[in-house]
C-alpha cells in the first residue's frame, strides 16, 4: 500500500486516525493521576508521553484538542502537579476503560485504587509497579492541530525492588511494564539486547 498527501486527506476519518496512531510504532503508556482543586480525582490512559531530559529530570506530555473536556489537563494546569503509573497486565482492562467519559473519579468507576504519598498531591495508582510524580514547569498550545504539549518535572520516584541496574538502567520488561500502539492494543515486550555506548573506534558489545 502506498498513500500520497492526496489520499491520505481522503480517507475516512476514524480509519485515518488508526492508521497514523498505529504506524509510528510502539509506544509507551501510562495512566496519568490528576485531581481538581475540590479534591475529585481523575485517571487518564497516556500513550503521548517522552522523555525530555536528565538534568533536570524532564517529562512531556502530549493532549489531544480540547473538543471535549480534558480533565486531567485542566486538573495539571491548576494544581500544577501529576502522576505517571506505568500499565501493569493485571489491570489492563481496567486501564483501558478509564479513557471512557465518566461521571465521577475513574478510580471508583473502574476499580483502580488510589494512593497518597506525603508532599504530592495527586493521586498515585496504587495497583501500579513503577510511578513517577511530576511537577508542570511549561506548557505549550500546538497551533498545527489545536493540541497541548506540556514538560513536568520529576519529583518522586517508586520502583519495585531489583530493576535497577548498577548504572542506574531500569528494566521495566521485569516490572512488567506493557506498550501500547495505536489507541487500544497492548503488548508485552520482549528484549532482543542491551548495548554498550556507541564509539567510532569500538564496536558495540552487548551488556
Amino acid at each position: 500500500m502506498i498513500l500520497q498527501s492526496e489520499d491520505i486527506n481522503r480517507l475516512e476519518t476514524r480509519y485515518r486516525g488508526n492508521l497514523i496512531n498505529s504506524i509510528t510504532g510502539f509506544k509507551s503508556v501510562s495512566l496519568v493521576g490528576s485531581i481538581n482543586e475540590d479534591g475529585l480525582t481523575n485517571l487518564a490512559p497516556i500513550s503521548q508521553i517522552i522523555h525530555v531530559g536528565a538534568n533536570p529530570p524532564l517529562l512531556g506530555l502530549l493532549f489531544r484538542p480540547d473538543v471535549v473536556p480534558r480533565h486531567t489537563l485542566e486538573n495539571i494546569y491548576k494544581t500544577g502537579i501529576f502522576t505517571v503509573n506505568h500499565i501493569h497486565e493485571s489491570f489492563l482492562e481496567k486501564a483501558h476503560h478509564t479513557a471512557a467519559r465518566w461521571d465521577g473519579s475513574e478510580f471508583e468507576n473502574c476499580g483502580l485504587t488510589e494512593s497518597f504519598v506525603n508532599g504530592v498531591e495527586a493521586p498515585f495508582v496504587k495497583e501500579s509497579h513503577l510511578k513517577i510524580a511530576c511537577e508542570l514547569k511549561e506548557k505549550f498550545d500546538i497551533q498545527s492541530n489545536n493540541t497541548h504539549f506540556i514538560i513536568g518535572q520529576i519529583v518522586y520516584i517508586d520502583l519495585p525492588e531489583g530493576v535497577v541496574a548498577a548504572d542506574g538502567y531500569v528494566d521495566i520488561e521485569s516490572a512488567g511494564t506493557i506498550t501500547c500502539s495505536g489507541l487500544d492494543s497492548y503488548h508485552k515486550t520482549t528484549r532482543i539486547a542491551r548495548y554498550s555506548y556507541p564509539k567510532p573506534d569500538h564496536k558495540p558489545k552487548q551488556i
